[in-house]
């Protein structure tokens, strides 16, 4: 019987191997399974690795023991992240100090994420962990291909990661970004899976590079003169990078580096201070962020509007007057477009319950009844009627925003989408024209294939025209 189960086992599994020797260790098929499982770790013959077969399976609902942690710790000597000068980093001011090219992400997250060096050690353990499980199953001299193609596997399919549900990371985003909590749970959202991805690479020697969109971020991995995608929020599927193009993306997709990603954590946990009021945390957090990126418009436009809201109007006005790629929103402060209390109602949560959009809506319309001219809060007056399934209303909304701005393309093509479902091709097409006008040397997927949807309705117009 247990030779029949033990041919049954995959060969390149190693909780399989400790499983049936956990399960059999006295049998001849038992320490068959353990010599296998040593020859899958590539385990010297003086490091004992029986005492794995309960760290291995136990992942991760307890602690490793001590044991355990040295056991895997002999058995990754060899990774090469051991070789980053971040490896050895104990402090927050060495790793400030440090190159980005020289961080190793994983002991720098859990260095500013862990509450002391015990946990810190039983996180990058399981890391290390982790790694040997995915090595185990690549060939000698894998190519990136082959990485890439187990590390997908491994992570989405073996160890089940996954995307929380809005409801759940809406309310506590910075929960599902943290490397332990991501870890601990199994889910994350795709900041978070994505630096448990980049932590796995920098063991298996995988070069990977960090692209955000807005409010995004994915990783790629560059092979000769392509690349492959992996899109962590869909278990790692290759997406074109037409896919990330959309009209919020003013410029082409822009590489981050390892210190960019450690700040964009704090970026993530400030935003849920925002939603809770809790201003003078969200001010902390971005504080924090900007240590690791300082020269960010975005974080430092965040940190200027978390400085009016804390209280600390003039040096919020400061910051932002000192940022040459503001959005339309910190212009509109500085242009006294809006107030303070303008600023919280447009960051107000919303979640999917239909009260929360209306609390925000009704908010809303009352800052631009007193500030008609704040161009993000028309927009998100009429982002919510979107969100209520009211497009006549959004319409109205929209045009008002037109009528002070014509050259946002991202409001312009949500006129021309919104006439195009109201069978108003002419005005559609107008307002499509805007769009193009104001997206410079993009071509937008979305664009295009509502372009070609007006076709078929009405023939293109000639030139140029606008609204």
């Amino acid at each position: 019987m247990h030779s029949a189960l033990f041919k049954s086992l995959d060969p390149h599994s190693l909780p399989q191997a400790f499983a049936f020797y956990e399960l059999y260790p006295e049998s001849d098929e038992g320490q068959k399974a353990i010599v296998r499982a040593r020859a899958l770790l590539k385990a010297p013959d003086n490091v004992a690795i029986e005492n794995l077969a309960r760290a291995i399976h136990r992942f991760p609902s307890a602690p490793l023991e001590e044991d355990e942690i040295a056991t895997i710790d002999k058995l990754a000597t060899f990774l090469p992240n051991r070789k980053l000068k971040g490896f050895h980093i104990k402090k927050e001011e060495e790793l400030c100090l440090l190159d980005p090219t020289e961080i190793d992400l994983s002991r720098a997250l859990l260095l500013l994420q862990t509450n002391e060096e015990k946990e810190t050690k039983n996180y990058l353990a399981l890391l290390d962990l982790m790694a040997l499980q995915v090595l185990a199953r690549l060939p000698p001299k894998a190519t990136c291909e082959e990485k890439v193609r187990e590390m997908n596997r491994f992570i989405f399919q073996e160890m089940r990661f996954r995307f929380p549900p809005h409801s759940i990371y809406a309310k506590k985003i910075d929960t599902f970004t943290f490397l332990p909590s991501v870890m601990d749970n199994h889910i994350g959202v795709c900041l978070g899976v994505t630096t448990l991805y980049l932590a796995l690479a920098q063991r298996i020697d995988l070069p990977l590079e960090i692209i955000t969109p807005p409010g995004h971020i994915y990783i790629r991995c560059p092979v000769g003169d392509k690349v492959i995608n992996i899109e962590t929020t869909a278990r790692g599927i290759d997406i074109s990078d037409e896919h990330y193009q959309t009209l919020h993306v003013k410029k082409k997709l822009q590489p981050r580096d390892m210190k960019e990603v450690i700040g964009m954590t704090y970026v993530n946990q400030a935003s849920v201070y925002w939603e809770e009021g809790s201003y003078e945390k969200a001010v902390a957090s971005y504080e924090k962020a900007i240590i690791y990126l300082p020269h960010d418009p975005f974080t430092n436009e965040l940190l200027g509007l978390s400085y009016i809201v804390s209280g600390q109007k003039e040096r919020g006005r400061t910051l932002l007057s000192s940022i040459e790629e503001l959005s339309e929103i910190g212009e509109d402060f500085l242009l006294g477009k809006v107030d303070e209390e303008g600023l919280k109602a447009f960051f107000m949560h919303v979640d999917e319950r239909r009260e929360s959009v209306l609390a925000k809506q009704k908010k809303l319309k009352e800052v631009v009844e007193q500030y008609p001219f704040f161009r993000s809060g028309l927009e998100q007056v009429a982002v919510c009627y979107l969100q209520l399934h009211r497009p006549k209303e959004a319409i109205f909304w929209l045009l008002k925003y037109h009528e002070l701005d014509s050259k946002n393309a991202l409001i312009e093509y949500y006129l021309a989408l919104l006439h195009a479902e109201r069978e108003d091709f002419e005005n559609a097409w107008a307002f499509l024209k805007n769009a193009e006008r104001n997206i410079h040397d993009m071509s937008p997927k979305a664009l295009n294939e509502l372009k070609e949807e007006l076709a078929c309705h009405l023939p293109e117009p000639k030139g140029k025209e606008g609204v």
